[in-house]
């Protein structure tokens, strides 16, 4: 497992993805299946892997939260650089940051919590957190009632937050105010677009993100890394034509639940098997929906492969 020094360099080195947690059916953690997604990711240019929402690390037990950590420093390929969630609540979040600060995991994302929280306790939150870690912490930002820009912006000239996910969903995401007076007070090279190829053009074209996470890369890792490498190099019409390959399964997880549909397309698309999900959560079982959901993991994963081909 690689454990770089967290800079914005380290953070735009790869599309971070941000998979499923495969499990048994007794859910217990699945090492084989969970081996099998960070290889399909490694094979397609991936080399930062965010465990957090997609991997239903809400509903994890603190006292699986160091089996889990043990399970992927062993299976991760050296090159690949784990990034672990914690929380979303203060307690649960100091427990298992008392598991993480004797392992190498440079840093570690903080789950947002709904509701009760307030900015300024965030704020006061990710500082104790930094402290007892004697690291930086990564902020997750999935509203912009979670933290104010100005406070975030404080955390992160301090040096306890390291870098931002940024993921605030946006009817048209040319048009984000928060994330305006974000990029105005926070070095754009540590804030990172968290929601998937289909805003990535506009966080990174209009906003100057230093990139972006990904769900759907575990199915066509090869193809958000193009992506990437288009938007970077500044070939927009390129970047769309790439990002075009995931909207039909991106359309599905909008419609039906991210997490959910995420879980089930890497399994439909047989690159391991995920298993049921913790409560309170639970699988999506319509035949229909799956059917749905297994012919667009199918064809984006054909299209990897193409791309994967062409590129050789």
């Amino acid at each position: 497992m690689y454990c770089p020094e967290i800079t914005p360099q380290a953070l735009s080195q790869s599309v971070i993805a941000v998979p499923p947690l495969a499990r048994d059916d007794d859910y217990r953690l699945n090492r084989d299946g969970n081996r099998k997604i960070l290889a399909h990711l490694s094979q397609g240019g991936v080399r930062t892997v965010l465990y957090g929402g997609n991997a239903n690390l809400y509903n994890m037990a603190v006292s699986e939260f160091g089996e889990l950590l043990d399970l992927l420093e062993d299976v991760a390929p050296s090159d690949t650089w784990i990034i672990p969630s914690v929380g979303p609540d203060f307690g649960k979040a100091m427990d298992q940051i008392a598991i993480l600060r004797d392992r190498d995991f440079p840093t570690a994302m903080l789950l947002p919590l709904v509701f009760p929280a307030t900015s300024s306790g965030v704020a006061t939150g990710l500082r104790r957190l930094a402290e007892r870690y004697g690291r930086p912490m990564t902020a997750y930002i999935k509203s912009q009632d979670y933290i104010t820009p100005a406070d975030l912006a404080a955390l992160v000239a301090d040096g306890v937050v390291c870098s931002v996910k940024y993921a605030n969903v946006r009817k048209d995401p040319d048009d984000d105010p928060y994330l305006a007076e974000l990029v105005a007070n926070i070095d754009t090279g540590r804030v990172v677009s968290g929601i998937g190829e289909r805003p990535a053009i506009s966080h990174l074209n209009g906003f100057g993100l230093n990139g972006f996470t990904s769900g759907s890369v575990c199915i066509a890792p090869a193809l958000s890394t193009a992506l990437l490498a288009a938007l970077k190099a500044g070939r927009l019409e390129a970047a769309a034509a790439l990002r075009a390959n995931f909207l039909p399964l991106e359309d599905l997880r909008d419609n039906h639940s991210p997490l959910r549909v995420l879980h089930a397309a890497v399994a439909t698309a047989e690159i391991a098997e995920t298993g049921p999900l913790l409560p309170f959560l639970n699988n999506l079982v319509a035949p229909g929906l799956l059917a749905e959901i297994g012919a667009a993991s199918r064809t984006l994963l054909a299209a990897d492969a193409a791309h994967m081909a062409a590129t050789a």
